[in-house]
C-alpha cells in the first residue's frame, strides 16, 4: 500500500480561526452603502476558507464574529454534518444576509465534486475526486453485510495526492506524488462515500493514496472531526503506515483508541529493503521497538499488514520467521494477510490460495492471529492507485485551460 521516506516531515498548521475574515466595516457594508462590488473584489485578496473540518465549538466562534447568535453555528454543524450540504448558498435554514457574508469573506463549505466512479460486482465502489486544485485522488466505500441483515460500511481513505514513498508492488507510487491533503479533503472522502451509499460509514481506514504518517497532523485533525462531528467512534478507525521514523511515537503520545496498523511485507529487513525501499532508513528492529512502545504506552494492540506476493514472500520459511520476529517483540500480535491485487505493468504475481491458506496455518500453529483480507472490487481497479493511474498522472487541465487548448488547435489547424 504504502511507504516510508527520510523526507522532512511537514508540519502543516491548521489556518486561525476567523480573524482571516474582511474586516467588520467590508462584511457589513450593505448598512453602510458600501457597493457590493467593492466587497466582492475585497474578497478576493482573503483566501478562502473553510468550514468543513471545524468543531461545533469552533462554528459558533465564527457565527459570533460575524455578529450572529451562537445558535447559528450549531445550524451551520448540523448542515454540513448531517445534511451535507455543499454550497453556502444553499443553507437555507440560515439568513440570506449571513450566507452573503461568508461567502463575501471568502469561506466555502469545502466539498468536492464526484469525477468518476466505478462499482464492482460485489458492490465495492471506488471514486475518483476531484480536487480544486483539479487534482484526482482516490477514496473506496466497501459494504459488508451481516448475517443479521445489518451492513458494516467501510470509508478507505487517502490522505496524499499520490505517494513519494514507491513501494515496488503499489500503483499509487507508480503515478508520482503531488502534495498532502488538508483535513477537509481527508473528511470529504468519507462524506462522499455516506451520500453515495446513502447509509452511515461504520468504519474508517487510512489505507488509501499516500502515506498517513507523512502527513500526520491533517489525519489527526480530521480523525478529530471523524469522530466528534461525524460521529464515527475511534476503535472504528484505522490509521495504517508502512513506519516513518519518529512518528509512531509522537501518535501514541495522542493516546488514540483507534487501531495502528503497520505494513511489513517481510520478515527481515534485507527482504523488506527489496519490496519497500524506504526502509531502508528505518530498519526492521527500530520499527518494532516503537510497535511495542505504541502498545505499551496505549494499550492498543498493533495489526501488522503483510501483502503476499508469490515467490517473493509468501513462503511457509517467510511465515516462520515472521512468527518468530513478532515473538521476539512482544505478544498479543496480529497479522492481517492480503493477497496482492494484480497492477499494469506490475513484476509481482497474486499468491495461490494453497500458499495463503499454508501461510496463514504457519502463523496460527505458532501463536499468531492471523485474518486474511478478503478481496474486494477487483473488477473496480481495487489495487490502491490504479483507478486515479487510469485518468490521471498529471493535474487535470481546468476548464479554461481546456478551452484554450481546443482553441490553439483550431487555430493550429
Amino acid at each position: 500500500m504504502i511507504a516510508t521516506s527520510m523526507a522532512v516531515i511537514q508540519h502543516v498548521c491548521s489556518a486561525p480561526l476567523a480573524r482571516v475574515m474582511l474586516p467588520r466595516s467590508l462584511v457589513f457594508s450593505r448598512s453602510r452603502g458600501l457597493s457590493i462590488l467593492s466587497a466582492t473584489r475585497a474578497s478576493h485578496a482573503v483566501s478562502q476558507q473553510v468550514l468543513l473540518g471545524m468543531s461545533e465549538h469552533e462554528l459558533q466562534q465564527l457565527a459570533l464574529e460575524f455578529g450572529q447568535q451562537s445558535y447559528r453555528g450549531k445550524q451551520l454543524h448540523h448542515l454540513i454534518y448531517k445534511r451535507k450540504v455543499k454550497e453556502i448558498e444553499d443553507f437555507s435554514h440560515l439568513p440570506q444576509a449571513f450566507r452573503n457574508d461568508l461567502q463575501e469573506a471568502g469561506w466555502k463549505v469545502g466539498r468536492s465534486p464526484i469525477y468518476h466512479t466505478v462499482t464492482a460486482a460485489d458492490g465495492t465502489v471506488k471514486l475518483l475526486i476531484k480536487l480544486e486544485d483539479n487534482r484526482l485522488i482516490e477514496t473506496v466505500g466497501i459494504p459488508v453485510e451481516d448475517d443479521k441483515g445489518s451492513m458494516r460500511l467501510t470509508a478507505c481513505v487517502s490522505s496524499q495526492v499520490g505517494c513519494p514513498l514507491r513501494c515496488s508492488f503499489c500503483a499509487t507510487g507508480k503515478g508520482g506524488f503531488s502534495r498532502n491533503l488538508k483535513r477537509h479533503e481527508i473528511i470529504e472522502q468519507v462524506l462522499a462515500i455516506e451520500e453515495l451509499f446513502k447509509n452511515r460509514v461504520t468504519n474508517v481506514v487510512f489505507m488509501g493514496m499516500g502515506e498517513p504518517m507523512l502527513n500526520l497532523n491533517s489525519v489527526l485533525e480530521a480523525h478529530r472531526c471523524l469522530n466528534k462531528d461525524v460521529q464515527i467512534g475511534q476503535r472504528m478507525i484505522t490509521i495504517s503506515t508502512v513506519g516513518v521514523p519518529n512518528t509512531i511515537r509522537k501518535l501514541a503520545s495522542h493516546k488514540l483508541q483507534s487501531t495502528l496498523a503497520v505494513s511489513l511485507h517481510a520478515p527481515n529487513q534485507k527482504l523488506r529493503e527489496a519490496i519497500v525501499p524506504s526502509a531502508k532508513s528505518y530498519p526492521l528492529d527500530a520499527i518494532m521497538k516503537d510497535c511495542r512502545d505504541y502498545f505499551l504506552d496505549t494499550s492498543r494492540r498493533v495489526s501488522f499488514e503483510y501483502a503476499l506476493l508469490a515467490g517473493v514472500n509468501d513462503t511457509t520459511e517467510h511465515a516462520v520467521e515472521l512468527a518468530q520476529l513478532l515473538h521476539e517483540w512482544g505478544r498479543g500480535n496480529h497479522v492481517n494477510l492480503i493477497p496482492f491485487n494484480p497492477i499494469e505493468g506490475s513484476e509481482y504475481q497474486r499468491p495461490h490460495r494453497k500458499a495463503v491458506a499454508a501461510f496463514a496455518a504457519a502463523l496460527e500453529s505458532r501463536k499468531i492471529t492471523v485474518s486474511v483480507r478478503q478481496t474486494r472490487g477487483l473488477d473496480a481497479s481495487a489495487a490502491c492507485g490504479q483507478l486515479r493511474n487510469k485518468f490521471q498522472k498529471n493535474p487535470l487541465l481546468a476548464e479554461s485551460e481546456n478551452l484554450q487548448s481546443q482553441a490553439d488547435v483550431a487555430v493550429a489547424c
